[in-house]
């Protein structure tokens, strides 16, 4: 199946084969999944999660390790003076508002969770500063057997796998919840957590949002857009 064969009108069932391949494909490349966030547990990933949006991982890596080292508990960052915080976290942008989350997240889980992170999507959304981005990210990482059994538990959409299932042709959406829901469709439930560990490591690795390098694409063979992309044109970039 070639780039040709996709589109708009492409059959449900064709589609399904062409993500089963590009599965395939992305697992050859990218053997292991697993978020590139660094933690030792499910309350550092949380923090660096609420951390990490719009901004980048490696960011995010070089920035928790003194943050941990002082503030290493839910309690710690309860009790913080809040201008310190906003300091501490200020590298990862917006800071305001993610000392604020992380704060805020962190009574609740003193108050309501004995400090322990929810193990459940309904819970996890409760939290200040988590979304169904966030929460899949911990679940699946933290405790994925929960995770495969959880209904409300999803693909983790952020903007990489939002921006390539998009170029991808498997969804039309921009808006992530809705991009999940195409995903969760088209990918098996058991694929769920390690399709999007990997169309986030192409994303940044290859299929970049300002310049995808098409010519050296895992995915070529199975891409909507390649013509678009590897057009000689001034626009190119402009129309992605």
């Amino acid at each position: 199946m070639t780039a040709r064969t996709t589109g708009a009108r492409e059959a449900g069932a064709r589609r399904r084969e062409r993500v089963a391949a590009i599965s395939v494909a992305l697992r050859e490349r990218y053997p292991k999944g697993g978020t590139a966030l660094r933690h030792r547990d499910a309350f550092q990933l949380l923090v660096a999660t609420i951390l990490s949006a719009q901004c980048t991982d490696e960011r995010v890596n070089a920035l928790t390790p003194g943050l941990f080292a002082r503030y290493p508990t839910a309690a710690a960052f309860a009790a913080a003076d809040r201008a310190e915080l906003e300091e501490a976290v200020k590298p990862a942008g917006f800071f305001r508002n993610k000392a604020r989350s992380i704060q805020e997240m962190s009574s609740i889980l003193l108050a309501r969770h004995g400090s322990m992170v929810p193990r459940s999507m309904a819970e996890m959304v409760r939290l200040p500063g988590v979304g169904r981005k966030t929460a899949n990210v911990v679940l699946w990482n933290s405790v994925p057997e929960v995770a495969a059994r959880d209904p409300d538990i999803g693909i983790v959409v952020d903007t990489h796998v939002g921006r390539l299932a998009r170029r991808l042709g498997l969804s039309a959406h921009e808006d992530p919840e809705k991009v999940e829901a195409d995903l969760m469709a088209l990918v098996p439930r058991e694929d769920w957590a390690g399709f999007a560990d990997r169309l986030i490591f192409h994303g940044r690795e290859t299929c970049t949002a300002r310049a995808p390098a098409c010519e050296r694409c895992t995915l070529l063979a199975f891409c909507p857009r390649i013509g678009v992309a590897l057009a000689p044109t001034s626009n190119t970039r402009g129309r992605k």
